[in-house]
């Protein structure tokens, strides 16, 4: 359980966040002031420190201050009215993680915890690496998700990794879904002058038109209908460090336009403000889509993506890594045994034979979470094939185009086939699940939809067809 020590002299504030945050499975500790603050951080050890800017016996840049040199490993977010803003800021630089405005908003302050601590973890799974290595650096320092294949691909990306990450150059991440663009960027990052700045990431495809300037470019309070306070954008929060905008090509023609004279002027204005501010922000970009082909069908703007565009990256699909898939699934299974307290040591040939030959359109992403189900389900300390889902068993089962017979137990009893009519319009039925199980990545609700069936059924149906375990 991640342990959070809260420090503001308002009792009642106090009082409410730490009954959400207990709510939330978070171990909460409160103080009142700042000196009792520093006494429990003596005594214990805290993931994460909520502190108020304004105390009665100090304030949040000396508790910063104090924090960072003697409990480097805490993180910290300062809780700031809208008068203290710009000090927040200026305490983003020197080490605090984010802050958060009153009135306090639950989901707001419940994503940034959560992102802090994650955040944190990250760099300190980092940091044994990064202390191992000479300050000239002839191994780059990976960012925590990164696995170093040795796949002749993975080796290509780690070199491209290693080139581009000193310089200033914007980078264009290319790659399906799932194969670890962030992770890459972090990587950049982290190899980068700019390793001790922030590190800020921004998930493109999920902002619609109406949000995506206040997140990007932030907002003074008031400034339109809901803006109860002043909101800042993740390009001022980036300052000095790097912007990584993922799913970039989903932005509308609109935005694209009033970032790419963000990113050309290197200058953002906040919306409802006359003030202009100075960046020097690096930009990372990531997109599973073909930019040149949104530029062709006026989808994305040319001159945007040759703003982005100083560098690119390819991310290779899992199945073309070869011999990396197991050294991933190995690498997953040990952080999955550290989670669940389990010892399971390995695959069976099945599993090993089924993972090789399986196309991963999840890519790294699906292998984790196959993964981790499996060590769950393992009863023993091989996992083996029953601990699959179905999508990635029955798609080894038949990789191979199945002869048109349905009727399993004569099968397995050597018999000949009937060629009845009730056999017939079982072997229909099995060649429509299967093809429809198939079409929609053997996603159970999407294919109950398709056949009009609802789920239950289609499991039973399944299970009668041998198709289910």
């Amino acid at each position: 359980m991640k342990r959070i020590l809260i420090v503001d002299d308002e009792v009642n504030v106090g009082l409410l966040l730490s009954k959400f945050l207990t709510r939330n499975n978070f171990d909460v500790t409160t103080a009142h002031n700042g000196a009792s603050g520093m006494e429990y951080l003596k005594n214990a050890e805290f993931d994460l420190v909520l502190c108020d800017f304004r105390l009665e016996d100090t304030d949040g840049r000396q508790m910063l201050i104090n924090i960072k040199a003697n409990y480097p490993k805490t993180g910290v977010i300062i809780i700031t009215g809208y008068s203290d803003i710009k000090m927040a800021v200026e305490l983003i630089k020197m080490g605090a993680y984010d802050y958060i405005t009153k009135p306090l908003y639950p989901d707001e302050i419940l994503n940034t915890i959560t992102k802090a601590i994650e955040t944190r973890h990250a760099l300190l799974e980092d940091e044994p690496v990064a202390a191992a290595i000479p300050k000239s650096g002839k191994k780059p320092i990976l960012s925590a998700e990164f696995v170093a294949g040795t796949a002749k691909v993975s080796k290509e990306l780690l070199r491209q990794i290693e080139l581009v990450a000193p310089t200033n150059y914007s980078v264009i991440i290319m790659g399906e879904s799932g194969t670890g663009k962030e992770s890459v960027a972090k990587s950049i990052h982290l190899n980068s002058p700019r390793r001790d700045q922030p590190f800020i990431a921004m998930d493109c495809g999920s902002l619609t038109k109406e949000l995506a300037q206040s997140e990007f470019f932030g907002h003074e309070k008031g400034s339109f209908t809901g803006a109860l306070y002043t909101k800042i954008g993740h390009f001022e929060m980036a300052n000095g460090g790097t912007l990584f905008l993922d799913e970039v090509g989903n932005l509308s023609y609109d935005i694209q336009a009033a970032l790419l004279r963000t990113v050309q002027e290197r200058k953002v204005k906040r919306i409802g403000s006359t003030k202009e501010i100075d960046l020097d922000v690096r930009i990372i970009v990531a997109t599973n889509e073909n930019l040149q082909e949104g530029i062709q069908k006026g989808r994305f703007r040319e001159d945007l993506f040759h703003r982005f565009n100083e560098f690119g990256i390819y991310m290779p699909a899992l199945r073309e890594r070869g011999g990396d898939i197991m050294l991933l699934a190995d690498h997953f299974l040990k952080i999955a045994n550290e989670e669940l307290g389990r010892n399971v040591t390995g695959f069976s040939p099945e599993v090993v034979e089924c993972f090789m030959t399986y196309r991963w359109p999840g890519n790294i992403r699906e292998l984790k979470n196959v993964v981790r189900r499996a060590a769950l389900l393992t009863e023993g300390d091989i996992v083996q094939m029953k601990a699959l889902p179905l999508e990635i068993s029955i798609n080894t089962k038949y990789t191979v185009p199945e002869p048109a017979v349905v009727n399993y137990a004569d099968q397995m009893n050597g018999k000949e086939p009937k060629h009845d009519l009730k056999n017939a319009a079982q072997e229909a039925e099995y060649d429509t699940i299967l093809k429809v199980l198939r079409e929609v990545n053997f996603n159970k609700t999407k294919a109950a939809e398709i056949l009009q069936i609802d789920r239950k059924t289609l499991y039973n149906k399944m299970k009668a067809i041998n198709l289910g375990k």
